[in-house]
């Protein structure tokens, strides 16, 4: 703890200083060559992130498959699967985090939105980016795959037999707060005054948060937690079964982020305000 003071008992000038908010229209940063390649580093990280993960679940469900010879026990399994969510966004949010926040994600987007971390515009165009990777990447699977695209499902979500559409709603929403609620916590500037000794490198947590989301709902929903992943599935597959309840998968993550950026920013937020305001008032420091 005696690092965080200098002599005399004075708080050294390791404490935090919030960005402003982000205002709800910049005319500026549309004018910035950073603000597209933002857009663009989004765009293929999102692609990537697609091609790779449904090129996973389609490869689990061929080795699986007893009518051609496969093995039940056989394949990556979900622990498989749910590593290789996991794993793809702690690598894209690592190789991304400089250049455009590393959302891939639009409740991840609508979240810090809300948050007042970025723009209107550059919230819109990061989820329209987000959107259209995902279907180029969805797209790029089918290309090259076609007949185990389209007999293993597509990597499209969709409620299992015997849950109900609350239950799937349900775990949508409370997987994407989790997500959402790490994003917040694994890059709140505070941390480097509150904890500058705890070492955090913010795409572990982020991606350690979408292994164990998976894990827990793959067998409920097929783990959306990201409207454009399971959107781009659902337009590349295209069938009936791709756009049954595809709304859960809209609806749960943008309520899911709305609490945790709420959580964070009204009620975790508010109460260090306080702590810090206190401990800078203490007649014992």
């Amino acid at each position: 703890m005696g690092k965080d003071f200098e002599g005399g008992g004075e708080l050294s000038a390791k404490d935090y200083h919030d960005p402003p908010p982000a205002p709800l229209i910049d005319a500026e940063e549309i004018t910035q060559w950073s603000f597209y390649r933002a857009i663009i580093a989004e765009f293929v990280a999102t692609l990537l992130f697609l091609y790779i993960t449904v090129l996973t679940v389609i490869g689990y469900k061929s080795q699986t498959d007893v009518n051609k010879n496969g093995d039940e026990c056989g394949g990556v399994g979900i622990l498989g699967i749910a590593w290789a969510f996991g794993g793809m966004i702690f690598i894209l949010v690592y190789c991304t985090a400089g250049i455009s926040g590393g959302h891939i994600n639009p409740a991840v987007t609508f979240g810090l939105f809300l948050a007042r971390k970025v723009s209107l515009v550059r919230a819109i165009l990061y989820m329209v980016a987000q959107c259209l990777g995902a279907i180029c990447g969805c797209g790029l699977v089918k290309a090259f795959q076609k007949s185990y695209y389209t007999n293993y499902g597509g990597g499209a979500n969709g409620l299992a037999i015997g849950y109900s559409k609350g239950t799937g709603l349900g775990a949508e929403i409370i997987g994407t707060f989790v997500l959402v609620y790490t994003v917040f916590s694994a890059t709140d500037p505070k941390r480097n005054a509150r904890d500058s000794h705890v070492p955090v490198l913010a795409p572990l947590p982020i991606g350690f948060a979408v292994f164990m989301v998976h894990l827990a709902t793959i067998p409920i929903t097929g783990t959306g937690i990201n409207p454009a992943r399971s959107f781009g599935a659902a337009v590349i597959y295209n069938k009936e079964k791709a756009w049954d309840d595809h709304w859960i998968f809209w609806v749960g993550p943008f309520i899911g982020a709305a609490i945790a950026a709420l959580y964070h920013q009204f009620i975790l937020r508010a109460a260090a305000v306080k702590s810090l305001g206190s401990f800078r008032s203490s007649p014992n420091i």
